[in-house]
């Protein structure tokens, strides 16, 4: 009997061991469990330690993530509204706000977000042509943004990011978009190199210009300068006094000019009739040179 009642309370023990351990869940940090009571819901478990009944409270599924999530998802074929077929893949960044509506709202939610953005895409890219649709990037990831946040609302899913990660248009529009990217290229560097050219110019034309007006002022300052000079000099010539010797001076030197001429009489200035002899000479060598003897005084008489 004793074995018995040993073996009866071990397994008690054993029992009540096996109920504490089901009873206690410890919810991880940045998760949640939703507990369903027969079937039910019943609450959603949040970050700690909680006790649930054994038996009567199951949880609803795996834990819940509450990070943000990213779901990349493949190319969707999108027709824009000038009839060009393209590929786009989409990635979205998403949270679940609420772990009830998340686990009861949608079956399998990462695939309704795909498809719902396939759609959503297509809706907005069709009103757009290629050239628009290839440069509005940001204004198509805002309304899809909206639109899906909008949609996974009664999810518990918020999304938070929308980004059109590849537009890829068929290989002859690639090809028709790169020969244009080029000409545009080869255009925008030929009005470059005018613009380079135009002003190099300018510049050359302004500096040969200024260059010009420098040296005219430069004569001009030149000839004022050499005028100015020349007005100074009259001035001095007309100011000076010369004395008696200059005067002299320029009388010998105009009677040797006188005496080397072929002139046969002499007038002798008043101011150098004190040098006499000199002329007296002067007179002697001229007749010496034409050959002729002076007259006399009797004969000028007659």
């Amino acid at each position: 009997m004793e074995t018995v009642a040993v073996i009866v309370i071990v397994c008690l023990v054993l029992l009540i061991l096996l109920i504490l351990a089901l009873s206690l869940r410890i919810v991880r940090q940045s998760t949640a469990v939703v507990i369903e009571r027969l079937g039910k819901f019943h609450k959603v478990l949040d970050t700690g330690i909680h006790f649930i009944i054994p038996f009567f409270d199951r949880p609803a599924g795996a834990p819940i993530s509450l990070k943000e999530k990213v779901a990349d998802f493949k190319p969707q074929p999108v027709i824009t509204k000038d009839n060009v077929t393209m590929q786009i893949d989409t990635v979205v960044y998403y949270q679940v706000t609420d772990p009830k509506m998340y686990t009861y709202g949608v079956e399998r939610p990462v695939s309704a977000i795909e498809n719902l953005t396939a759609t959503t895409l297509r809706n907005l890219v069709g009103e757009l042509e290629l050239d628009a649709t290839l440069t509005s990037r940001d204004t198509v990831n805002t309304k899809m943004r909206a639109i899906l946040d909008e949609a996974t609302d009664p999810w518990g899913i918020k999304i938070n990011r929308v980004e059109l990660k590849n537009i890829l248009p068929p290989k002859d529009i690639q090809t028709a978009m790169e020969k244009q990217m080029r000409a545009e290229r080869e255009r925008r560097e030929a009005i470059l190199i005018a613009e380079g050219e135009k002003q190099s110019n300018i510049l050359i034309a302004e500096g040969e210009k200024e260059a010009a007006v420098l040296r005219a002022e430069a004569k001009r300052l030149s000839l004022i300068k050499e005028a100015e000079g020349t007005a100074d000099a009259i001035k001095l010539i007309i100011n000076a006094k010369p004395d008696q010797a200059y005067i002299t001076l320029k009388g010998y030197e105009a009677m040797q000019k006188v005496a080397d001429g072929q002139a046969t009489k002499l007038i002798v200035p008043t101011e150098l009739a004190g040098v006499t002899s000199l002329l007296a000479s002067l007179n002697e060598s001229l007749h010496l040179k034409d050959g002729s003897t002076r007259k006399k005084p009797s004969d000028d008489k007659q």
